[in-house]
């Protein structure tokens, strides 16, 4: 769902700043989270409005009349609570797709989702972890994850209601290998995992931030918030907060925690990143890449089916690091079965299977020619 063309207080005003703002950021036309996002803002400039509980005054003779702000904010509040259902409503419809889709179609595509996430997870579990950041509300990756074997780390704890905590512990796996004591060795397939805009499934609840177990696919959020606010289901309460060009909702808990994760994770020596299907809209998370940058050890990988707004290429060229950035765009790189098919390392090629090459040469078996100088040495 990309717009909302009925909203029923301020919509001049409303559509009317969210044109400025998208344009401002470079991103040419608004969308449905730049119109949340601006009545979240609206809302509380009229709470401050109207926090001295005045009466309305009379306006001048033959003047209109005062517009009544107190009741402009109710009836604010409500749309805001209808935008965030339409919003979830749509995400969840997204996720409902790939359930309902033909069985056939659907083991394709998650065989490749899980190719693609296991091409990057397979790591030796000696090296750092792998760090998985997104900005979709979706649970597409968790899905993918759970289909793989791959653990996924994030900052809930618990079982029934995961809560967020904030603490930064170093959380990982280990396991004891059979027959050996008191030498614990690191679990394979194990990655961090951070939802920066947070996801359909979180939403907010006596002061703390909770993970309801919402089915993946289902139609609706409202009977889960129903049980939670154990009565009319409240979509305020719903973590789904949209890109904001002045970055308000990045100082705010739960988001500038996920926002230090996101810049501890890359800023480091060594690092390389990997964007798949990101447009470089969020300005706060290309200081942080541009940061990163600054780090000549570091490296990053941009694959994107397109550049239509030209944001891509004017972050590659302001960023002023070209030797750092590889670029792979177009139609062909961004496509996940292209990816997977013919560019990503195949989770199977591990030591086992180097060493068994190794094993077949020794004995003769596996030949390998190498040209010098016109001359062919095995």
């Amino acid at each position: 769902m990309g717009w909302i063309n009925d909203l029923k207080v301020c919509k001049a005003e409303i559509d009317s700043y969210v044109a400025k703002t998208a344009e401002a950021s470079g991103r040419g036309r608004g969308n449905i989270e730049d119109q949340i996002r601006s009545i979240n803002e609206l809302i509380k400039g009229l709470e401050i409005l109207t926090a001295q509980n005045l009466p309305l005054p009379e306006p001048p003779p033959g003047a209109l009349p005062y517009r009544n702000l107190k009741s402009e904010l109710v009836e604010l509040n409500n749309e805001l609570t209808r935008c965030l259902k339409l919003f979830s409503d749509s995400v969840s419809n997204g996720e409902k797709l790939i359930r309902d889709a033909k069985n056939d179609l659907k083991t394709q595509t998650f065989n490749y989702l899980v190719s693609f996430l296991m091409s990057f997870s397979s790591r030796t579990a000696t090296r750092d972890r792998l760090h998985i950041f997104t900005t979709n509300y979706d649970r597409i990756i968790e899905a993918g994850a759970e289909i793989a074997g791959i653990r996924l780390i994030d900052r809930f704890v618990g079982t029934i209601a995961p809560i967020f905590r904030s603490s930064r512990l170093e959380v990982d796996y280990h396991y004891n290998p059979p027959g050996i004591r008191g030498e614990p060795r690191y679990l394979e397939g194990v990655a961090r995992f951070t939802k920066l805009h947070g996801s359909l499934d979180w939403y907010t609840t006596e002061g703390a931030i909770r993970r309801f177990g919402l089915p993946f696919g289902a139609s609706s959020v409202e009977p889960f918030l129903q049980v939670e606010a154990a009565g009319a289901a409240n979509y305020h309460q719903l973590m789904i907060y949209p890109n904001s060009v002045k970055d308000r909702e990045t100082s705010e808990y739960p988001y500038v925690e996920l926002f230090r994760d996101l810049a501890s994770a890359t800023c480091r020596p060594n690092s390389t990143l990997v964007t798949y299907g990101y447009s470089f809209g969020d300005e706060h998370i290309n200081r942080v890449i541009i940061d990163m940058l600054t780090i000549p050890s570091t490296h990053i990988v941009i694959i994107a089916y397109g550049d239509p707004l030209g944001r891509i290429m004017r972050f590659v060229n302001e960023s002023g690091r070209k030797a750092q950035i590889s670029l792979l765009l177009g139609d062909h790189f961004g496509d996940i079965k292209n990816l997977v098919d013919f560019y990503l390392p195949k989770a199977a090629i591990d030591r086992s299977s180097i060493r068994m090459a190794e094993l077949l040469k020794s004995r003769g078996l596996y030949r390998t020619t190498i040209s010098n100088n016109s001359e062919d040495a095995e």
